[in-house]
C-alpha cells in the first residue's frame, strides 16, 4: 500500500508540475503493529534493531500487476533482545526517521526473539499496484 505522504508527492508531480526528488537510498523497517497511510504503526527498536537498504529490479508484471522485488536479500542483524512479533514492513526515505513510501503485512508474521535474524529473501514481490 502506498502511503499519504507519497500519494500526495505523486499527485503533486504529476498533475501540478511539482518537482519530486525521489530518495537514492530506500530502507525496509519492521514494524510490530500496521503501520498504515498515515505512518502511524509501531517500528521495531532496540535489540540491535536497524533499518535495512535495499535494492529493487525494475518493475515487471506479475499475475497481470506491476510489480517490484528486491534484487538481493534483505538482513537484519541478530537480535541482541525480543524484538516483539513483527506483523509488517515499510519501506522508507531514511535510514532513521524520514518518510514511509510504501507498506505491507507479512505473509508470515513472526516473532523475533534475541538470538534470531531476521531476513527478507530475494525476489520477494515488495510493492505491486493491481491494476483493474
Amino acid at each position: 500500500m502506498i502511503s499519504n505522504w507519497l500519494a500526495i508527492q505523486l499527485l503533486n508531480a504529476t498533475l501540478r508540475n511539482t518537482a519530486f526528488t525521489a530518495p537514492s537510498t530506500v530502507f525496509i523497517a519492521l514494524y510490530t503493529s500496521n503501520p498504515t497511510k498515515a505512518d502511524t504503526g509501531t517500528e521495531v527498536t532496540g535489540g540491535a534493531y536497524a533499518r535495512q537498504s535495499v535494492t529493487m529490479a525494475a518493475p515487471a508484471v506479475i499475475d497481470g500487476s506491476q510489480t517490484v522485488r528486491n534484487s538481493a536479500d534483505v538482513t537484519w542483524p541478530v537480535a541482541t533482545a525480543n524484538w516483539g512479533t513483527v506483523t509488517h514492513f515499510g519501506i522508507r526515505t531514511a535510514a532513521t526517521g524520514g518518510n514511509l513510501l510504501y507498506f505491507a503485512p507479512l505473509e508470515n508474521p513472526r516473532s523475533i526473539l534475541k538470538d534470531d535474524r531476521f531476513i527478507i529473501g530475494q525476489n520477494k514481490a515488495l510493492v505491486r499496484f493491481i491494476q483493474p
